[in-house]
């Protein structure tokens, strides 16, 4: 056999009944409790506590963030300098139909990913009703709910639940409403 003079290794073809490993997610049946995987997290970091180490402080925040913009990302950057775990509720296709009438370029699913993909955001979960604010700050133990400052006032009611509410300024020269009626005026 000749000897190779490169260090590459021979390529050989596989059986053809070889199966290749996919990553592929788990079956939807299979798949673990998001809730019960992070209620777990927070139980195990918690513990810490009690070792001298800080609690980390949960943040939470509420939108639709319907084509993504720099007064979405100036608020998110805000809302986690507030805390150490940054929960993002999106509203869902069928709350922001039914509930605001509003109607959104982008699917929940596709804002979901916009929002996911923002360094800031530790978890993104879904909106689906109003009421739903007072359970998920129980749920995901939150310690700050932080909105724009155009609900001012609108929430405070989540102070009876032990909850800090903070009202953050909003970007001044840009929101979604602006966009699309700048894009519908060319």
């Amino acid at each position: 056999p000749k000897k190779r003079l490169d260090h590459t290794p021979r390529l050989r073809a596989l059986p053809h009944h070889h199966k290749f490993k996919t990553n592929r997610a788990p079956h939807p049946q299979k798949a673990p409790n998001v809730t019960f995987i992070i209620n777990l997290f927070l139980l195990l970091y918690n513990k810490h506590e009690k070792k001298g180490l800080k609690q980390m402080k949960r943040v939470i925040t509420y939108g639709t963030f319907d084509l993504l913009h720099y007064g979405h990302i100036n608020l998110l950057k805000r809302a986690k300098a507030l805390g150490d775990y940054l929960i993002v509720v999106v509203s869902s296709d069928e709350f922001n139909w039914n509930e605001k009438q509003k109607k959104c370029y982008f699917t929940y699913e596709q804002r979901k990913a916009l929002v996911e993909a923002v360094r800031y955001v530790d978890l993104v979960i879904p909106e689906t009703s109003w009421e739903q604010k007072r359970t998920d700050v129980h749920e995901y133990h939150v310690d700050t709910f932080v909105m724009g400052d155009d609900w001012k006032g609108k929430f405070d009611f989540l102070k009876e639940e032990g909850v800090e509410v903070v009202y953050l300024p909003r970007t001044p020269e840009i929101s979604t409403t602006q966009i699309k009626n700048d894009l519908n005026k060319k």
